[in-house]
């Protein structure tokens, strides 16, 4: 993924893939540069880790746009409580972050072939159109940045945007 700042003059679609899709580069830059044992370092009390941001990360993606707007089964309904932050010893880094650059891209294939007003109803019966998908992730994916700017920084000093 490459971050490439969004067209500020762009229309309505346009404008929500820009900024999703520069919110996740982010995310990914934020862990350039740092070995297997910093991505899996918890940096709060609940135990967080950069890793875990990017696996909530992966299986919000999924929720959202494969899950209740594609209709395709969901491989982490069992997690429970906050598991979907938490990635095991036995699973391989580069894998995790394999799998949260395949579900973007299977998000994106998802979302270019919808309409903005197509609706979706999700698992508690809310009505939810592509659009708000769109702007919930852009927003999802943003605060967790914000979460991996402070935790980047404690690692290493490392600051930017």
């Amino acid at each position: 993924m490459s971050r490439t700042p969004p067209d500020r003059l762009a229309g309505e679609r346009d404008a929500l893939t820009q900024h999703l899709a520069f919110q996740r580069a982010t995310l990914l830059e934020k862990l350039d540069g740092l070995g297997d044992a910093d991505l899996r370092r918890p940096m709060t009390a609940s135990g967080l880790t950069l890793l875990g941001l990017v696996r909530h990360l992966t299986v919000t993606e999924h929720g959202w746009f494969l899950v209740i707007f594609a209709g395709e089964p969901d491989p982490y309904a069992d997690l429970v409580d906050d598991a979907e932050f938490h990635v095991g010893d036995d699973e391989d880094t580069d894998e995790v972050l394999a799998r949260y650059r395949e579900t973007c891209a299977r998000a994106d294939a998802v979302v270019a072939a919808a309409g903005l007003d197509d609706v979706a109803t999700t698992p508690w019966g809310a009505e939810v159109n592509l659009r708000a998908i769109l702007t919930h992730m852009v927003q999802e994916t943003a605060r967790h940045n914000g979460h991996a700017d402070l935790m980047r920084e404690s690692i290493d000093g490392t600051t930017g945007s």
